[in-house]
C-alpha cells in the first residue's frame, strides 16, 4: 500500500486521545512511506494527521470541495491539493489516489464516506481494504451495529469479515497489509422473497 485515504473529523472530539493517536498514524505513514489521501482541511483530525505526515517527511494529498476551502480551512502546505466541484467528485478522486481506507473517530462526513467506499467493495466497483482505526472504543457500537444487520440478514457475513477493525495503527496496517478479501457471488437473497 502506497497510499490510503483517512477519513476523519474536521473537529477534534471531546478526549485527547483522538489527537494523540492521529498524531501516532501521521507519524507511522510517514515512516512508512505511505501516502495520505484525506479530505484537504486543516482543522480537527484533519489538520492533525496531515501536519504529522509532513512534519515527518511524508506526503499528504488532499481533496477538498471548493465550498469547503473556507469553511474547512484547506490546508495551505500539503504536498498536493486538488480543489474539485462537489462532495461526490470528492470521494470519487479520494477512491482513485487511494489504494486502502482507514476510518477515524468523525462524525456524519466520515461515516458517509467509510459507508460508501464499504458499498462500493461490495457491489465489486473496487476492492481495497477499509480499516477502522477504533480508538477508545469510538467505532464499537457501529461494529456492532453491522453485526446485528448481518443476524438479521442485510449485510452477509463476507462483506462484515471484509472490515478490518483494530486501536492501536501497527496492527491496523499489518492487517490491512494482509487483506484478502472473502468474496460473495451475490449480495441479495431472492429466496426470502
Amino acid at each position: 500500500m502506497k497510499c490510503i485515504a483517512v477519513f476523519c473529523g474536521a473537529n477534534f472530539g471531546n478526549k485527547e486521545i483522538y489527537t494523540t493517536k492521529a498524531r501516532e498514524l501521521g507519524k507511522m505513514f510517514a515512516q512508512q512511506g505511505i501516502a495520505l489521501v484525506y479530505g484537504g482541511g486543516n482543522v480537527g483530525l484533519m489538520g492533525v494527521i496531515a501536519d504529522n505526515v509532513l512534519a515527518h517527511g511524508g506526503k499528504a494529498i488532499g481533496v477538498i470541495p471548493q465550498s469547503l476551502v473556507e469553511r474547512e480551512v484547506a490546508h495551505a502546505t500539503l504536498t498536493e491539493l486538488h480543489v474539485v466541484q462537489t462532495m461526490h467528485q470528492r470521494k470519487a478522486l479520494m477512491a482513485d489516489l487511494a489504494d486502502a481506507f482507514i476510518a477515524m473517530p468523525g462524525g456524519f462526513g466520515t461515516l458517509d464516506e467509510v459507508c460508501e467506499i464499504i458499498t462500493w467493495n461490495q457491489l465489486g466497483i473496487i476492492i481495497k481494504p477499509v480499516g477502522f482505526y477504533n480508538i477508545n472504543g469510538y467505532f464499537d457500537k457501529f461494529i456492532q451495529l453491522i453485526e446485528g444487520a448481518v443476524t438479521e440478514g442485510f449485510i452477509r457475513e463476507e462483506h462484515r469479515t471484509n472490515l478490518i477493525v483494530a486501536d492501536e495503527p501497527e496492527k491496523l496496517l499489518q492487517n490491512m497489509q494482509g487483506y484478502n478479501p472473502v468474496s460473495a457471488s451475490k449480495w441479495i437473497d431472492f429466496n426470502k422473497a
